[in-house]
């Protein structure tokens, strides 16, 4: 194989870059003298060598190179095929040869097509870099995530990469990350959260299963995450159901017991000037029982009591009850409604009671910035593709990822004075209507909640 290959490589490489007739005989004269050699090992060491020339070619001449070599490997195996036979004609056996590896040509290039579609259009994006690092393949859905056109990375260095004028600053940040936790710590796999709250898995195949190159798959997993945290969110409503309804009668009795000797007491605490004692302990235990009364609430697993109702009457109804309040605080409650008769069945009690909860949170959010601008809660409903969207946006002051992801948790709460569970039973409320409940928040810029319930009809 090597004699072959040192006579085989100079000639190839001289057609490749004259093109000329006189190299091209080249081609033919080597065929006539490959008498004992397979084709199979023809072809191995014709695609060693367009191998070694490719990797000292420009990116975009590559091309050119494969489509030349192909013209002369055709030329190589017709005088390899016909070198014995003298029954037909040099220009018969020129015509059927070429006919043959055209044909094998054109079958080779529809499946390689075919199989390249494929990577192209997969819903991960894929690299392929070879040994050295240097990126070899790149399809249209990773180029997307970097925001950078195939042709500017194919090519790249992994550091080259890293370093690339045109790549956003936090993209580069992640790809540092990524290279940290999976190339440097040979991680197979690794998720991360981009700034845009997206989560990705990426997959490493290392060289030794590539025969040294390595694949990276990256794959938007955002959907099943949120599938994932519904899940848990169910889970944890489910326990904190049970610990409800084992723990909240044990409770509320004793303390029921205690108020009651606490105000028969309190005229001698009055007659002492200890009044003020027998106030807070009152206040305290109707603390506890109003923490007991969310508990037993978000245990409740009965079906809501639904009535038919226009949703923008429930809203302006809420907005009722809410505007003095927010009016005091200095802010403004306005309601964006493009529709009347948007009618659903809901629990009417339930319902309010979440968009009451959402529009008091909004208003403690807009009351810790007060000062610094006016405050303004938009209370806006429409029509969606599957039913009917609310959604609750304030100017207060915003939360970050971390308490974003925590803020149906039960019994977390960011208030000094909160029990943690007002949202984690409007959560479960909602999800009990068959409908869905989101927020979108960042530091300093407010809050939206959105809240989907399917329409009548």
């Amino acid at each position: 194989m090597q004699a072959i290959r040192r006579r085989y490589f100079p000639a190839l490489a001289e057609y490749i870059r004259s093109e000329s007739e006189a190299s091209l005989y080249q081609a033919t004269e080597l065929g006539k003298m490959l008498g004992n050699i397979h084709p199979e090992e023809i072809v191995a060491v014709h695609a060693e060598c367009v191998q070694a020339l490719a990797m000292n070619m420009e990116q975009e001449d590559v091309g050119k190179l494969h489509n030349r070599s192909f013209s002369f490997l055709i030329e190589l195996m017709v005088a390899y095929r016909f070198r014995n036979d003298t029954e037909k004609s040099t220009e018969q056996k020129i015509t059927e040869m070429r006919e043959m590896l055209f044909k094998s040509h054109r079958s080779s290039e529809r499946v390689r097509s075919k199989y390249e579609n494929v990577l192209q259009h997969m819903d991960s994006g894929i690299a392929l870099f070879d040994s050295s690092g240097t990126l070899t393949f790149v399809n249209l859905m990773l180029a997307r995530m970097l925001d950078l056109p195939r042709k500017a990375l194919v090519g790249c260095t992994l550091r080259g990469l890293m370093l690339h004028p045109k790549l956003k600053r936090s993209m580069r940040k992640m790809i540092i990350r990524l290279y940290k936790e999976t190339i440097m710590r040979r991680n197979p796999y690794f998720e991360f959260q981009d700034n845009k709250g997206r989560h990705f898995l990426t997959t490493i195949t290392y060289g030794d299963q590539l025969e040294g190159d390595f694949l990276i798959s990256v794959k938007d997993v955002s959907e099943y995450k949120a599938i994932e945290h519904t899940a848990y969110q169910n889970d944890k409503l489910a326990m904190l159901g049970k610990i409800a309804a084992a723990i909240a009668h044990e409770i509320r009795n004793p303390l029921t017991s205690i108020r009651g000797f606490i105000q028969l007491l309190r005229p001698h605490l009055l007659q002492l000037g200890k009044d003020e004692y027998a106030r807070i302990i009152v206040a305290e235990i109707d603390r506890a029982n109003d923490i007991i009364y969310e508990f037993l609430n978000s245990s409740k697993p009965t079906a809501p009591m639904k009535q038919e109702i226009s949703i923008t009457a429930l809203l302006k109804e809420v907005i009722l009850l809410t505007e003095s309040e927010a009016l005091m605080r200095g802010c403004m409650i306005q309601l964006e409604a493009y529709e009347e008769s948007m009618m659903v069945s809901i629990d009417v009690k339930q319902v309010k009671q979440v968009i009451l909860n959402i529009v008091k949170n909004s208003l403690d959010a807009i009351e810790d910035v007060s000062g610094v601008r006016n405050g303004l809660i938009d209370i806006i409903v429409h029509r969606s593709s599957n039913g009917v969207e609310i959604i609750v946006r304030d100017n207060g002051k915003g939360m970050d990822r971390a308490t974003l992801n925590r803020l149906f948790d039960p019994f977390f709460t960011t208030k000094e004075a909160g029990t943690g569970l007002g949202l984690s039973v409007s959560y479960r409320i909602i999800r009990n209507h068959g409908g869905s409940i989101g927020v979108d928040s960042k530091p300093g810029e407010g809050t939206a909640f959105t809240i989907h319930l399917p329409l009548i009809g």
